[in-house]
């Protein structure tokens, strides 16, 4: 029956169903909002468009109660922004009304925003209960909500840019170096104190600076060498540390060597009825047909 009542809100939406790349308003459902219970919240079933109204419930139920009892059935929703209900359906269950009878209906509300939906619920009033409720929203959704959505919406208007002013820049407040009294533009620089006295140096000093800076190549390479020489014996050291750990983790001894063997002690249950074995006689004559047969074969290569 449900289905139905879908397949005739379709029908009736279907002229405008369709969206496409169009501003032409468009249609749709929730799903069931109370597949959880009794009890929903409706920014957890509506879709997100600003511009959405609903506009028609859709509920189906089966209620539980007593031939004689009388029961009252609210399908409701709070108003977000404010007392009371935006929407309730009530339905009355009177004395006379069977138990496991199933209701079906649809119930069209004028457009409303879906900001103004508070809280959704089944409440029910008396000695009874419902069960496999289910609730659906249909809704319309008008993309021109907001007019700057498209050009083509009505109340649309052209964005218009806004070039600040710029001031126009004073070139006599600009500073001009040759007008500064700390800046002396005909001072001569004076280069004589910044002369070397490389030249006045005699070959024998200009020989121990070489030989010195010579050391001081060789002590620096030394030293990266060996910084060089620490660095590899400690990546090497790190490399074995690290494969050591992967054989121990590999080889647990509480997980690769542990084993419980059941049973506990076996005790040994041979029990001998002689103390003293017979002797073996035919064991015995075997014996000694072998040693004749052996000496005979001795005796043999010294007739010959």
């Amino acid at each position: 029956m449900l289905k139905r009542l879908l397949l005739s809100a379709g029908l009736v939406f279907w002229a405008h169903s369709s969206y496409s790349e169009s501003i032409t308003p468009y249609h749709g459902t929730t799903p069931n909002a109370a597949s959880n219970g009794n009890r929903w919240v409706m920014d957890n079933i509506l879709p997100t468009p600003p511009g959405l109204d609903i506009n028609g419930v859709i509920y189906n139920y089966t209620i539980n109660k007593n031939v004689d009892d009388s029961v009252t059935v609210n399908v409701q929703n709070k108003r977000a922004n404010g007392s009371g209900y935006i929407f309730r359906e009530t339905d009355e269950w009177r004395p006379g009304s069977l138990g496991g009878t199933e209701i079906n209906k649809v119930v069209p509300v004028t457009p409303t925003n879906r900001s103004l939906w508070g809280d959704g619920s089944i409440e029910v009033e008396g000695p009874g209960s419902v069960s496999d409720p289910t609730v659906i929203y249909t809704y319309r959704v008008d993309p021109c909500f907001n007019p700057q959505f498209d050009p083509n919406c009505p109340g649309y208007k052209t964005p218009t840019v806004e070039i600040p002013e710029v001031p126009t820049l004073d070139l006599t407040t600009l500073y001009d170096v040759t007008q500064d009294e700390n800046v002396d533009l005909n001072r001569e620089t004076d280069t004589s104190e910044l002369e070397t006295d490389e030249e006045e140096k005699t070959e024998e000093e200009l020989a121990e600076e070489e030989e010195e800076e010579k050391e001081d190549r060789e002590m620096r390479l030394e030293k990266a060498l060996s910084e060089a020489d620490n660095s590899a014996i400690f990546a090497q050291a790190f490399a074995q540390s690290q494969i050591l750990a992967a054989a121990n983790s590999a080889t647990n001894i509480n997980s690769y060597y542990s084993a419980n063997i059941p049973g506990g002690n076996y005790k040994d249950n041979v029990v001998l009825v002689d103390r003293e074995l017979p002797k073996n006689n035919r064991g015995l004559r075997n014996g000694l047909a072998q040693q004749l047969l052996h000496n005979q074969m001795i005796d043999m290569q010294y007739n010959r």
